[in-house]
């Protein structure tokens, strides 16, 4: 159970990242629905739930180092090199912005330069990775409760001194703010582009664990963790959906109301967030390129951390809007693949399952 439960919490600081403890991709795919985002959080939950089962019983099958075998077993070999290559660029892609993400922070919430707070980081994650792969699982992991502790206090206070009634509440929406349409498909939207991204390192986290249960057990805590966070947030700004308006980043907004030392410890953890998400891509894509626990791999981390960080100087927002909008639609094509691959482990055992009815 133990395994599962650091399982659990590495997905869960891997899939978060800045934007959804922020609260600002909450904002759009999910609060500026109104009384909707819930059905949309349920939707998140259970895919999340089940993806994550999944990606970790296939590792742990497999025992992966990196996310190649999984994706050509889900994929097939010729378009599960093309998937491969995609999402190999795209975790470069996410190292640079958490990079860049991280830059920023540090000079809008603690008046450090940009460039001192980015080259601090890189320091330290690269430091990390250098680390073995379960010591990064454990370091993962440990951020994730701070973020519940300090969500839970966000948005109960919010809620219980909102000005609105709980009818009010519920019903509140702003559909200026949606990234979408509708609630499904901002739903489907957010899970697609957050399983694209966590796939790599889930499937390295699923390799760890030799038990296919446990493994699957994890996903599914992991998945569960992730809709509580998501409706947490969902709550508190909802309580608030006039105050966060066009804040950058909702959640601190109200840290701040609460207690400025709230939106002090807040930004710490995000942060923290940014420095999860920032090991698992960078060690995913890493291993990716070199085997994993080789003196060439931790020659490769050190260059690639630097490549990256050069990189990040194109921008933060030109980054985010270069590099997001390919993962939305690669991430349906994974998560088919996972259904199919699902369905088909489940006929195999049939049969199977049919002959020993028979003794």
């Amino acid at each position: 159970m133990k395994n599962s439960i650091n399982l659990a919490g590495a997905y869960i600081g891997i899939i978060i990242g800045a934007g959804f403890a922020s609260g600002q991709e909450v904002m759009q795919f999910f609060t500026s629905f109104g009384i909707y985002s819930g059905l949309g959080i349920v939707v998140a939950t259970a895919l999340f739930a089940f993806l994550g089962m999944q990606v970790a019983q296939l590792g742990s099958t497999f025992q992966t180092r990196s996310h190649k075998s999984i994706i050509k077993h889900i994929c097939g070999r010729y378009m599960g090199r093309v998937i491969d290559m995609i999402i190999t660029f795209f975790l470069f892609g996410v190292t640079v912005i958490m990079i860049a993400g991280s830059g920023t922070i540090f000079a809008e919430q603690f008046g450090i330069p940009s460039i001192a707070g980015a080259i601090a980081m890189t320091i330290l994650t690269i430091g990390t990775l250098l680390l073995n792969v379960k010591k990064i699982i454990s370091i993962i992991s440990a951020v994730t409760p701070f973020l519940f502790i300090i969500m839970i206090i966000i948005s109960g206070y919010s809620f219980f001194t909102s000005n609105l009634s709980f009818n009010e509440i519920i019903t509140s929406s702003n559909r200026g703010t949606a990234a979408t349409g509708n609630w499904l498909m901002g739903s489907l939207l957010y899970v697609s582009y957050n399983m694209t991204a966590g796939i790599a390192m889930l499937a390295v986290i699923g390799g760890t664990i030799k038990d296919k249960k446990e493994a699957g057990m994890g996903g599914i805590l992991g998945g569960i963790g992730l809709g509580i966070l998501l409706f947490l947030i969902n709550m508190g700004m909802l309580s608030d959906l006039k105050g966060i308006e066009g804040s950058g980043m909702p959640t601190l907004y109200l840290a701040n109301r609460i207690s400025p030392w709230l939106g002090y410890m807040l930004s710490i953890v995000l942060l923290g967030m940014i420095y999860n998400t920032w090991v698992g891509m960078l060690y995913a894509f890493t291993a990716r390129l070199v085997p994993a626990d080789t003196m060439r791999f931790r020659f490769s981390v050190i260059m690639v951390g630097i490549l990256a960080f050069l990189a990040s100087f194109v921008g933060f927002i030109k980054l985010v809007g270069t590099v997001y909008p390919i993962t939305g639609y690669l991430g349906f094509v994974i998560i088919a693949a996972l259904i199919v691959s699902w369905l088909r482990s489940r006929a195999k055992k049939r049969p199977v399952n049919a002959e020993w009815a028979k003794l």
